[in-house]
């Protein structure tokens, strides 16, 4: 018990600089491997709102979509039920609302998942008293890892319909599936497809997204953000996932936090019955995580 303490005390230590540099090459390592589908990397990408504009003008097939805001990571309250965080939320210039959602995980999206963000996306929109004619358009986008809906397309459009007269029922909310798994070279979404799954900036097709790429990856400011974030997830280590957790009032946000924090710290060395006990999860379930944290890095 004794000697439980006493490494806590040595955990929590203050860092000396060489141990410090030394993270901080392994975090270059780690960020050097980073795709937009990953999580830590794709928040940072997202943040030029021109990145937004290029993928959803891809997916919607609009040139001429232009973003006029947008906000990343956001609790969407439900003061009734469950909250949730919504990757990326765009309101473009016709005041059309997008919700962006880059999943490795199939659970992740499921269709009454993206029943519920959009549901949140409304709950979220009209002020009190405000007329039900004026919610918006919306749509749910997931991008996932893999084809989710299983039909061998690249794209799904999901709207609902009037059976008996099989026309659209004009509700304007909307559910669009793209499946990262088809990244056809010969169409802009397959191209998009293989951007978003490349390591390198020199890889990819679009412009916007490779300058993006190389300013987190290859100069001294983007490098040091990005290294400074991962310093922030292994020093907190389940302390982050409690306080989002706790602040996005769902599991999800802390089940993603202690994902980052184990492939993090595995990727420093640290052994699986470790990470276990610093993140507070099973060592079936840290493995699972790493196993899929080392597949999509292939």
């Amino acid at each position: 018990m004794e000697k439980e303490a006493q490494d806590a005390r040595n955990f929590n230590a203050p860092v000396e600089d060489h141990e410090l540099e030394n993270r901080y090459e392994k975090y270059k390592r780690i960020l050097a491997g980073l795709t937009i589908m990953s999580d830590i990397f794709m928040r940072n990408v997202l943040k030029k709102r021109e990145c937004t504009e290029y993928i959803l003008r891809i997916i919607m097939d609009r040139k001429d979509l232009e973003v006029k805001e947008q906000i990343l990571q956001k609790d969407y309250k439900n003061l009734q039920g469950r909250s949730a965080v919504l990757d990326c939320v765009a309101c473009d210039t016709e005041s059309k609302r997008y919700d962006v959602e880059l999943q490795q995980e199939e659970e992740g999206a499921s269709a009454k998942r993206a029943r519920y963000h959009s549901g949140l996306l409304d709950m979220n929109t009209l002020e009190a008293r405000q007329n039900f004619d004026e919610l918006p358009e919306s749509y749910v986008i997931f991008i996932t890892r893999d084809d989710v809906l299983g039909y061998g397309l690249p794209i799904y459009h999901i709207s609902k319909k009037i059976e008996e007269v099989k026309e659209d029922f004009q509700d304007g909310a909307h559910i669009i599936y793209v499946n990262a798994k088809i990244k056809d070279k010969e169409t802009a979404l397959g191209r998009l497809m293989h951007d978003l799954q490349c390591r390198t900036a020199d890889e990819m097709f679009s412009e916007i997204l490779a300058e993006r790429v190389r300013e987190l990856k290859e100069t001294s400011k983007g490098v040091e953000d990005m290294c400074r974030e991962m310093d922030e997830i292994y020093n907190e280590g389940i302390e982050v996932g409690q306080k989002r957790g706790e602040k996005r009032g769902e599991k999800r946000g802390e089940q993603r936090a202690k994902k980052e924090t184990a492939i993090i710290l595995a990727s420093m060395g640290m052994s699986v019955d470790k990470i276990s006990q610093a993140v507070k999860e099973s060592m079936d379930q840290i493995q699972q995580w790493l196993a899929e944290g080392a597949a999509m890095s292939k």
